[in-house]
């Protein structure tokens, strides 16, 4: 369904120089369509699978698409918060070769009418994909843009039936101290744990990510599924997710309770809310030049037109 091989019958980790260059990749896209291939494209509803090597089939979402240059693969896949496999921010790239991949399955529990344990392959299997190129902005106060390819978080919920008492989302990473060895450090208490309010899971906006630049997400950036909510810090976007769970309760969140002077629930972008030991008013864009020169930060990273309904009449500064 999504290319030569099932999608994770394909190797996970690519190296960057296997990746089609960003502008020979979309510039081969377009001379397709010049050459005749539109009549097939609109068939097709827009669909092309990506041309760079292992490439998923998967349609761009200009409506949630920033116009920003995205960061390159390698600035992608070199430079990473996932502490499962070290705190150094070249650690993910360099140890994230331990993980499996496949098989992967997914538990689906709590406050729902439709539950169990799920193949991932059958799970997606009637999801069309979609590209979306995403501001992604860490609280250490540095960000990236990001093309993104995964399937609307809300489109999945809602197979499964959440009942009335559904209030929240959690999400659950894999607990492996064989493929996750930063696991066995006490610098958080595993397995990771995030969580969304369900109007927060259900927007538009919220992506479950399988890929980037058009490939099978490589393990570094959280294969062979994780969370990307664009308008929330990115420690929130949860990696290698194995469960999700409907609940009434807002649930314990990994970062919350490790330091809730400085990492809130909720943790949407405020550039007037500062992490105690620094501030969040700016941002330097990795790749941006020499000097990464620091930028103004957003309120809700920029997508505030989409989300700020979700909070109105809330102190953001109480629910940060």
């Amino acid at each position: 369904m999504y290319g030569r091989k099932p999608l994770f019958e394909r190797a996970a980790g690519i190296a960057p120089s296997e990746i089609t260059p960003r502008d020979v990749y979309f510039n081969r896209r377009e001379l397709l369509r010049a050459v005749g291939f539109g009549a097939a494209l609109t068939a097709l509803g827009g669909a092309l699978p990506a041309l760079a090597t292992d490439g998923l089939s998967y349609r761009r979402n200009l409506r949630y698409s920033t116009t920003e240059t995205p960061n390159t693969y390698q600035d992608i896949t070199t430079y990473n918060n996932f502490y499962e496999f070290g705190t150094g921010k070249g650690d993910p790239a360099a140890n994230a070769g331990t993980l499996r991949p496949r098989p992967w399955s997914l538990t689906i529990s709590g406050e729902a009418e439709v539950k169990g344990r799920y193949d991932l392959e059958d799970i997606l299997k009637p999801h069309a994909l979609e590209e979306r190129i995403y501001r992604l902005r860490c609280v250490e106060a540095w960000s990236m843009v990001i093309p993104w390819v995964g399937i609307p978080l809300g489109d999945l919920l809602k197979r499964f039936q959440p009942t009335s008492r559904a209030k929240y989302v959690a999400f659950k990473t894999l607990l492996d101290h064989k493929q996750m060895p930063g696991e066995r450090s006490t610098v958080l208490d595993w397995p990771y744990v995030e969580g969304l309010r369900i109007d927060e899971a259900m927007h538009p906006l919220s992506l479950l990510v399988v890929g980037l630049y058009g490939q099978v997400l490589p393990n570094q950036n959280g294969a062979p599924l994780r969370l990307v909510v664009p308008w929330k810090y990115g420690f929130k976007g949860i990696k290698s997710i194995v469960e999700i769970h409907f609940t009434d309760r807002q649930p314990r969140t990994s970062w919350n309770t490790a330091y809730p002077e400085a990492y809130g629930f909720y943790s949407n972008v405020n550039p007037a809310v500062d992490h105690p030991n620094w501030s969040q008013a700016r941002e330097r864009r990795i790749g941006a030049g020499l000097f990464n020169a620091r930028i103004p930060t957003q309120l809700f990273n920029g997508y505030a037109s989409e989300v700020a309904d979700l909070y109105r009449g809330m102190d953001l500064r109480r629910y940060y």
